[in-house]
């Protein structure tokens, strides 16, 4: 941003700020100086580095405003000279329909009367000039400078040449064409958005302004327009198009709606003044509301705590009144500040912290020579995820860091149910446009490539990966949660799996999963799996389980479906569980219950029930435990059975009972009769058999 010194001062109290004193408070308040140039005239240029989210010092008047916090000078706001009045009603000469004001949030325009173009005064020619500008006409004169003074970029129209009186503020039809001020004709997207006539388009929003309603030698009446656009919208167009301006550069960084009526008022009375023109009465407006100032909270002792020094509430009010930020005290309670238009980037109390330092000075913080240091423990989030990691490595697992992208085909498969994708437009992402909606797809192609390089261990890859996932819901909020991905392969012998080898794949990533959970939640903890349907297309409904623990969501496991691993180049199926990782994280510290041996043996007995095929262990085991009794202890899994023996349909499922009297050693006949009991109680409840 270039600034000239000698403009800078016509807002700055006396004495006159030097270029030097210029340069250097500018540069202590976060604003470097790439170069100082003086000019012939004795002006001198300062080319500012400003940051993206200071869009309030791409003007002289914002530049001007950090010079006067710092130095204690007063800000001096231009003032709006009276201009002659046409009578004439602007809205009877100008319509405007804004058809998207949620990328528009509000277009005003003036409509000046009997204009006469020509060349600028001289005063407006060098404040241009000063600053990299090139003068054009009278009237573009002013639109430049308020842009270089306000920081509000603006756009003439040739009154006559608007169509139908309208200006229409929609997105471009599809390959709508635009001949911009540039003489070059641009093809448009529909995601742009553009002013136009009721015929046709006449200016790039934000962007550019076009050639068909260009003001001109001949023209006498004018439209004066100042707008803000959403920033997005504004650099994708800027982007797509290598068009780079003044008006884009400002409105990336927001303008806020708040600022616009003030510089609109200035602009209008400064062209009416410099071509003899007519202001017309009152101006023509489409939008929404305006929004109220952001308050916001600052306690001066949360001040020195963080800055280390001591500083009052009446030092903070003298620091922050001068940046426009407004002050209300109360005895006893925090400071409320409220924020000014021009300042969006101030959301948070450490923010106006930081302001208080910036304008005391950063030099004014003494350092010490030594830091105290307080030795804590990890917290207990890192200590479970390491935990985490220390089991999944004992089980032979590799840990993946992989892009956040991933291909359309890869994400549509992956994507939960409910979910929309979110997707960039990026010429270095082409192949890979879209947020990843689930960790596997990182996993799957880094687990493509180590078949490529013919990695196969014995037991097959096990890889993790502990990252964020991305979706859009149907709200249009972005969602993003933290993710624990597992994959692993199934462990088969031959080229093809068969059934049984598959439903040991399964069965190891469940004892994973319960292996995890046990390190960062302790023995005895609930943890359920239920078989539903998947929540994407990428999983096989044959194998497919969701995971709850202690009530809580946890996640899924299951097997990828054949047309996943098909299109990445598999050659033997995987398993994938995605697991949640805050709850796990949440659970931590593991609880255990430390209990005395048995001091006398137990009694085992094995009781294989045959049960319909739609019958799931936590069925038995719930109908188990609710008629456990001393001295039955409780019943552990053993294995399942299916084959013709017990018929089309049904399983065996082998249960075996532990007995125990913790005063004495039991005998073998006093547990037939409790094993009976059970045994009808299961038959009963379930409609099962008794294997012999």
């Amino acid at each position: 941003m270039n600034i000239s010194v000698r403009w800078l001062n016509h807002y700055l109290s006396a004495p006159a700020c030097t270029p030097e004193e210029a340069e250097l408070t500018l540069m202590s308040l976060g604003f470097p100086s790439e170069s100082r140039t003086q000019l012939s005239d004795g002006d001198s240029v300062l080319d500012l580095e400003v940051t993206s989210n200071r869009g309030d010092v791409l003007s002289h008047l914002g530049a001007a405003r950090e010079i006067a916090a710092r130095t204690g000078r007063t800000l001096i706001l231009p003032t709006i000279t009276s201009s002659q009045i046409d009578s004439t009603p602007a809205t009877s000469l100008i319509r405007v329909e804004n058809q998207n004001p949620e990328v528009c949030p509000l277009f005003t325009a003036r409509v000046i009367r009997d204009v006469r173009i020509g060349p600028s005064p001289e005063w407006l020619r060098v404040a241009l000039e000063s600053v990299g500008q090139r003068s054009i006409s009278n009237v573009v004169d002013v639109t430049n400078f308020i842009t270089m003074e306000f920081g509000n970029p603006c756009h003439v129209f040739d009154l006559h040449k608007i169509e139908g009186g309208t200006l229409v503020i929609r997105y471009a039809r599809d390959k709508e064409k635009l001949t911009t001020l540039d003489g070059k004709t641009r093809t448009l997207a529909s995601d742009e958005l553009v002013v136009a006539d009721a015929r046709v388009a006449t200016s790039l929003a934000g962007v550019i302004g076009g050639a068909d309603s260009e003001v001109g030698a001949s023209t006498t009446d004018i439209v004066l327009e100042m707008a803000t656009w959403d920033p997005v919208t504004v650099r994708r167009a800027s982007r797509r198009h290598a068009v780079r301006t003044d008006a884009s550069h400002r409105f990336e960084r927001i303008v806020d709606a708040r600022t616009i009526h003030t510089a609109a008022e200035r602009a209008a009375a400064m062209i009416a003044e410099v071509s003899g023109g007519r202001v017309c009465a009152g101006s023509v407006e489409a939008g929404v509301p305006l929004t109220p100032g952001t308050t916001l909270r600052l306690r001066p002792e949360r001040c020195a705590e963080l800055l280390g020094v001591g500083i009052g509430a009446d030092e903070i009010v003298r620091h922050l009144t001068p940046l426009g930020i407004r002050i209300e005290r109360r005895s006893g309670e925090p400071l409320q500040c409220t924020i000014p238009a021009w300042r969006p980037d101030l959301t948070r109390e450490v923010d106006l912290i930081e302001e208080v330092v910036r304008v005391r000075g950063l030099d004014t913080i003494t350092v010490s020579e030594t830091l105290p240091v307080a030795v804590r423990p990890p917290q207990a989030t890192e200590t479970a995820r390491r935990e985490i990691a220390s089991v999944l490595t004992g089980l032979h697992f590799f840990e993946a860091v992989t892009f956040s992208f991933t291909t359309r085909d890869t994400a549509l498969a992956l994507l939960p149910m409910g979910m929309s994708l979110i997707e960039i437009n990026d010429e270095r992402r082409k192949g890979e446009p879209v947020c990843r909606p689930s960790v596997l797809a990182g996993l799957l192609a880094c687990r493509r490539a180590n078949q490529h390089a013919q990695v196969r261990p014995d037991g097959g890859v096990r890889l993790y990966e502990v990252a964020a996932v991305f979706g859009q819901a149907a709200a249009g909020t972005t969602a993003e949660s933290l993710q624990l991905a597992l994959l692993m392969d199934v462990p088969i012998k031959g080229k093809l799996a068969r059934v049984e080898e598959l439903q040991v794949g399964v069965n190891h990533m469940r004892g994973v999963i319960e292996a995890v959970v046990r390190a960062v939640a302790g023995t005895g903890q609930p943890l359920e799996v239920a078989p539903a349907s998947p929540n994407c297309s990428g999983l096989d409904p044959r194998a497919y389980a969701t995971v709850t623990f202690n009530t809580s969501s946890l996640g899924y496991y299951g097997l990828i479906a054949a047309d996943v691993t098909a299109g990445h180049d598999l050659s033997w199926p995987v398993i994938g569980a995605e697991l949640n990782l805050p709850v796990l994280l949440g659970a931590y510290p593991p609880r255990t219950a430390v209990v005395l041996p048995p001091a006398f043996p137990g009694i085992e007995r094995d009781v294989s029930f045959v049960l319909p095929e739609t019958v799931r262990w936590d069925a038995l085991r719930a109908e188990v435990a609710r008629h456990t009794q001393p001295p039955l202890e409780g019943a552990t899994f053993v294995g399942t059975f299916r084959g013709p023996q017990v018929g089309k349909g049904r399983k065996s499922v082998t249960v075996r009972l532990h007995f125990r009297d913790p005063h004495r050693t039991l005998r073998h006949e006093e547990v037939d009769a409790p094993v009976a009991a059970l045994v009808d109680r299961v038959k009963a409840a379930l409609g099962a058999e008794v294997r012999a």
